[in-house]
């Protein structure tokens, strides 16, 4: 031994010491760095899952709004009464008064129908290509009228986002609504461009995941012309500004118009937009996780093709990430404390820390999922009370029935729930359902009481049931048994309903497994298995690919689905 070297002339005791913190502190050290390291890959990771899962559900509604609209404006351009009077107006010939009254009792009466049985329509209007149009509201006006409209000016094809309905004055209409709008041409074979159709939906109708989340959450919206949707409008600004500080940006840049409106606490987008380094071609979505501003971002980019846009979804999970860092810094320190305290005083501080975080993660996640619903469920109760007074029972169980769907829709976010949760929301679904019909749905119920405790998607008998109800049952207009029934097999069960409706032949049957399965694209229109493909998504996402839908049908008999999933008991989770 060294004369003089540090461990040779340290006592004894404190060469002990050093001995056994070092032992104690290298394996903790390394193996502290490896779980916060896996915590921060971890929290990435879920915000990846959660981003593929909005943007799944958020491009199903917005490709099912823009069906909704293309469909509208197929009707009104097939209408040949309405070219009719287009072309009669554009060589300038009048309409009598015996014309105009069968034309509005008529037409005009079916076409409003038409858009007032659509409830995410806002309107479609029709438009001459001059003055010689006999307004007959709330579908045909003369040019005049559209010339109103902040888009005219522009090039009046396609579709058009952010304006407000200024057909008329503000003191008779609300103007407040942002719309989504596509304009279409009517032609004629010899004179051209006749005139014009306009259909159109809230902006928040149209982008419902624009106007969702939170201060952690957001998307926008990115048409081709680089104008920017956010869930802001002009006319809220004001107010937006006091309570969530959004605030306007004058310039944004490189394409960016100057009507955007942005949370001024959120990452700039043209950020977001200059983080993804290639071009999307022909993926369907990117997802990317990159720090931006400071900011740790999960950022989902997926084209809108048929509206010639892009959507963009942003996740901060900069708290989360913090988090990691903040709790190894403080374990940092809390180490290089306890190099001076024994291996079992380490072990009681790191365990005390553990449990105080665990313990305030769990006050956080709870104050956060709390929502109070007790208004809408006063008033409700108060109707209901009102109905008994004036002993109309019937929408007294009504008002009863729809109070347990809300509770139950607003309750437990969107995850799993028992199954007998959902049998009883069923329950509740069917009656409303029977109010609407001549006939009447019955239901029949089928499942042992060891399997209602079991775990399953919330919301996912409902899709199949208005199915079988809509596809099957209403077209044959009679009194119809819905059967539902589960059973086990093995370490799985099976949750089976079946109708004895209009059934399919083989040919749409494999049509329907095909759209379920994502082998075909998707088609607007009833029976076109969004429903069914929904749940089928929602399944594997949650359980895996070996668990989801099975559906048999047979022409003018029955269709049956059958649902697979593990044997979970959600009490025991």
């Amino acid at each position: 031994m060294k004369e003089g070297s540090f461990f040779g002339n340290i006592k004894i005791n404190s060469r002990f010491t050093l001995v056994i913190l070092a032992f104690t502190f290298v394996p903790i050290g390394v193996m502290a760095g490896v779980l916060f390291r896996n915590l921060e890959t971890d929290a990435i990771k879920e915000s990846y899952n959660y981003m593929e899962a909005k943007v799944t559900r958020d491009y199903a509604m917005i490709s099912t709004n823009i069906e909704s609209i293309n469909m509208s404006t197929r009707f009104f351009l097939s209408d040949e009464g309405l070219s009719d009077i287009l072309t009669m107006a554009y060589d300038g010939q009048a309409m009598d008064t015996r014309q105009i009254i069968d034309f509005y009792n008529t037409q005009v009466a079916d076409l409003e129908r038409l858009v007032n049985n659509n409830p995410v329509l806002y309107a479609v209007r029709v438009y001459g290509v001059n003055d010689n149009v006999q307004e007959m509201m709330p579908v045909l006006y003369n040019n005049t009228r559209m010339k109103k409209l902040s888009w005219y000016d522009d090039v009046k094809e396609g579709w058009h986002f952010g304006y407000h309905d200024t057909l008329f004055s503000s003191l008779t209409t609300d103007q407040g609504t942002e719309l989504a709008g596509l304009c279409s041409q009517v032609t004629d074979y010899d004179r051209g461009v006749i005139g014009y159709v306009e259909a159109t939906m809230p902006l928040k109708t149209m982008f419902p995941g624009v106007y969702e989340g939170d201060d952690t959450l957001y998307s926008f919206f990115v048409s081709s012309s680089g104008q920017v949707l956010f869930g802001s409008t002009k006319d809220n600004t004001e107010s937006l500004e006091a309570s969530t500080g959004y605030s306007k940006e004058p310039d944004f840049g490189d394409g960016l118009d100057d009507s955007t409106y942005y949370r001024s606490d959120k990452v700039d987008e043209s950020l977001i937009i200059d983080a993804f380094t290639t071009d999307l071609g022909d993926l369907d979505r990117q997802i990317i996780y990159k720090k931006i501003s400071g900011r740790y971002l999960t950022i989902a980019r997926y084209p809108i093709r048929s509206l010639d846009g892009v959507m963009y979804s942003v996740q901060d999970i900069t708290s989360q990430v913090w988090a990691v860092y903040h709790r190894r810094n403080i374990f940092v320190f809390i180490m290089t404390i306890v190099l001076f305290v024994t291996a079992g005083l380490i072990y009681r501080i790191v365990r005390r820390f553990q449990k105080e975080v665990l313990s305030k993660s769990s006050e956080l996640r709870s104050l956060q999922n709390q929502i109070n619903a007790h208004f809408i469920y006063n008033v409700l109760e108060s109707i209901k009370m009102m109905a008994e007074i004036d002993e109309k029972y019937e929408i007294s169980d009504a008002i009863t029935s729809l109070g347990k769907l809300m509770r139950y829709s607003i309750k437990q976010g969107f995850g799993n729930v028992h199954l007998s949760d959902e049998l009883e929301y069923i329950k509740n679904y069917v009656l409303l359902i029977n109010l609407r019909y001549d006939f009447e749905v019955i239901l029949s119920l089928n499942v042992p009481e060891d399997l209602l405790s079991q775990e399953i998607p919330k919301m996912s008998l409902q899709p199949i049931v208005e199915n079988a109800v809509l596809h099957g049952i209403e077209p044959v207009a009679a009194d119809t048994t819905i059967y539902i029934k589960a059973w086990k097999d093995d370490d799985r069960f099976r949750i089976e309903i079946t109708d004895s409706g209009k059934g399919m032949d083989e040919g749409e049957l494999q049509n329907l497994l095909k759209r379920i399965h994502g082998e075909i694209e998707e088609s607007g229109g009833r029976g076109n298995g969004i429903g069914l493909k929904n749940v089928e998504d929602r399944i594997k996402l949650t359980f895996g690919s070996e668990y989801g839908l099975e559906v048999y049908s047979k022409s003018l008999k029955y269709t049956k689905v059958s649902i697979v999933l593990p044997r979970r008991d959600l009490e025991k989770k």
